[in-house]
């Protein structure tokens, strides 16, 4: 073979190694995902710190961070664009953007609507209470000062809880500042608000317990104690964009394998058995709805 033609053959294996390389890179990347915009990632969120915020151009919090990560993972820019929950969720819906993050609970309704990811973790039931008080179950609730903000999930389980009395304020200020004063028993609130709330407001003395959730057949006989057990938050996309949602849980599976979400979790205060490993109650929800028959949560 002349020197000529082996340059040829060189140039040939050169090229057909670059254009394989490339084309794993697509794979990972925004080409085959069909974002709005290819290579950028359009996200929707609200200030909803330790969970999200925008400060100074940078997207910080929990969800924040692993989004940030599964992002470069998929050689994905990410765009944010600030709004409040109505905002974010009208957003994916309209396909305005390509996905949102933060504080977003799958349900049966909003799937119809949208597409969730898997979850890449769990809010477990958080208690803020005072140093020295203790409760676990629905029944060392009865009788109490039951706190949480207006609109939230636990309205609906605290007025089911017998003789406890609902304090709804506007904000997690609020239930933390008289759980302070002890005003309010027990605050129901997003379990790192209060751990964050901790660590800012240490003379307050609260602290955060986690509630032993209801069986299946409390559910069953009290459906809004659905809400004293954990819930799964998940990133939401369009209903358009599966290719893109298949890749993100992919790449919070490996996260949860490779040690990632448990580093994130605890960035954060949180307890990465809570917060990583699923209950009994969450694969049967989404089972036969948005997922196979088969369809195991991720864990740790």
């Amino acid at each position: 073979m002349s020197r000529t033609a082996s340059l040829a053959v060189s140039g040939l294996l050169i090229a057909a190694l670059t254009a394989c390389s490339s084309g794993d890179a697509a794979d990972r990347g925004a080409g085959d995902l069909g974002t709005i915009e290819p290579g950028v990632l359009k996200v929707a969120i609200q200030p909803y710190a330790p969970y999200t915020d925008y400060q100074g151009g940078q997207l910080s919090g929990l969800d924040s961070d692993i989004l940030n990560a599964v992002a470069a993972k998929l050689n994905l820019k990410v765009e944010p664009e600030v709004t409040d929950f109505a905002g974010m969720l009208a957003g994916v819906q309209s396909r305005r953007v390509d996905i949102t993050v933060g504080g977003v609970a799958w349900s049966a309704d909003r799937q119809k609507q949208g597409l969730f990811t898997d979850p890449p973790y769990y809010s477990p039931p958080a208690m803020a209470v005072k140093s020295g008080k203790e409760y676990k179950t629905i029944s060392d609730l009865e009788n109490l000062r039951l706190a949480t903000v207006e609109g939230y999930v636990w309205v609906k389980s605290i007025q089911a809880v017998p003789g406890a009395q609902l304090l709804a304020y506007p904000d997690g200020n609020g239930v933390i500042d008289d759980l302070g004063a002890e005003r309010a028993d027990v605050g129901f609130l997003d379990p790192l608000i209060i751990i964050a709330a901790q660590k800012a407001r240490p003379e307050l003395g609260i602290k955060t317990q986690y509630l032993t959730p209801p069986s299946d057949a409390d559910v069953q006989q009290k459906p809004a104690y659905e809400y004293f057990r954990s819930y799964m938050t998940s990133f939401y996309l369009p209903k358009e964009s599966t290719a893109l949602e298949q890749a993100i849980s992919r790449e919070i599976r490996a996260m949860y394998g490779n040690g990632e979400l448990t580093e994130l979790v605890e960035k954060y205060g949180g307890d990465p058995e809570q917060f990583l490993k699923p209950a009994p109650h969450i694969a049967p929800l989404r089972r036969d709805v948005d997922r196979p028959s088969d369809w195991t949560p991720p864990s740790i």
